[in-house]
């Protein structure tokens, strides 16, 4: 979900101190004047090649080995079984106690350089360093790489191949297939019992959320994210999670007025009570409000969902893997068990 759900985008930080221009510019001559620097050299022998969703094939002469990637999906490459690849990591990966996000997941935040870590932060002059052969990150619209500075994209992409996967407007199953199928390609074994006991982990908890439905119907979920002017309320046609517990059978809010994009629409604090919900997806992400920040919202207290402790955290921008979602999928099969109908 894009960015623009907090209600604001982060600051874009200028990539180097001042200063710093010369050198980037000699690092970035010599990165591009020599190709095999530029591409790197995997340690598979034979070309290689991934198709990806813009749709462009990406090409190498062998398996890329130094891999740079949006968090999110180095975290999802990792729950595959590709690991040592991974040189560099972009979005928010720690906390601001030191502590991993949550969509760092199972990477090794200690062995990647972090390249930026919030909406804008890009380190160009890092990223260079790191001789990458590969970059790998979302697709949310056609075209647009997600967490990607669009004003130095210019000078990001042509330092190495890149891949994107498409991450919206489709269900939730499509993306983590398609990271599988990337990770496949760079060597990763998806019969390893880790990747098998995830993938079976994902289906049992898909099933329990098709059961608590069943065992509890009727209840109306919203999935939401606030920002310190506006609540918005999220398109299960357009997120792909979301599109994916519609077809699982949850029963989500359909938001009518819709911002470009169709992600959402975003409604005053006055009109929060627009859509009736008895269980609340609230964006857990550090852009957005979470529920001790929304406390002293008074349209927000008086939501019968929310006077009804009904609240349950939301991964806005999912890690696609089956051990990524299945947490999520558990998560929301219990809050569905355990809500009682408020809205009439």
């Amino acid at each position: 979900m894009p960015e623009t759900l907090s209600g604001r985008r982060l600051t874009r930080r200028g990539l180097l101190a001042a200063g710093g221009a010369a050198g980037l510019a000699a690092l970035l001559a010599g990165c591009g004047g020599d190709g095999d620097t530029a591409t790197g050299t995997g340690t598979a022998g034979g070309p290689w090649s991934f198709t990806d969703d813009r749709p462009e094939k990406v090409e190498a002469a062998s398996r890329p080995s130094r891999i740079v990637a949006f968090t999110g999906v180095a975290a999802a490459l990792v729950d595959f079984g590709v690991d040592e690849q991974i040189v560099g990591v972009f979005g928010e990966t720690r906390k601001a106690d030191g502590s991993k996000e949550p969509q760092a997941g199972d990477l090794d935040v200690e062995s990647v350089e972090i390249l930026g870590n919030a909406w804008g932060e890009f380190n160009l002059e890092k990223y260079a360093g790191l001789r990458p052969d590969l970059l790998v990150t979302h697709m949310y619209d056609p075209g647009a790489l997600w967490y990607v500075p669009d004003e130095s994209k210019t000078k990001i992409l042509p330092l190495a191949p890149s891949v994107a996967i498409t991450t919206a407007r489709v269900p939730m199953t499509r993306p983590i297939e398609r990271y599988a199928e990337l990770a496949r390609s760079l060597g990763a074994d998806l019969s390893a019992k880790k990747v098998t006991d995830a993938k079976a982990r994902f289906t049992a908890a898909a099933d329990a959320v098709r059961a608590a439905v069943k065992a509890n119907p009727g209840i109306k979920v919203m999935a939401a994210s606030g920002s310190p002017d506006l609540f918005y309320v999220s398109n299960p046609k357009v997120s792909t999670d979301l599109m994916y517990f519609a077809e699982l059978g949850v029963d989500l809010v359909l938001p009518t007025k819709l911002e470009q994009g169709d992600y959402f629409e975003a409604l005053s604090w006055e009109n929060t009570g627009k859509f009736p919900a008895d269980l609340i997806l609230l964006d857990n992400r550090p852009t957005a409000l979470q529920p001790k920040d929304l406390a002293a919202k008074p349209t927000w207290a008086q939501l019968p969902a929310v006077k009804a402790n009904q609240v349950t955290p939301w991964d806005a921008v999912p890690r696609f893997s089956y051990a990524g979602a299945a947490p999520l999928l558990e998560n929301l099969a219990t809050a569905i068990r355990g809500a009682k109908k408020v809205t009439s």
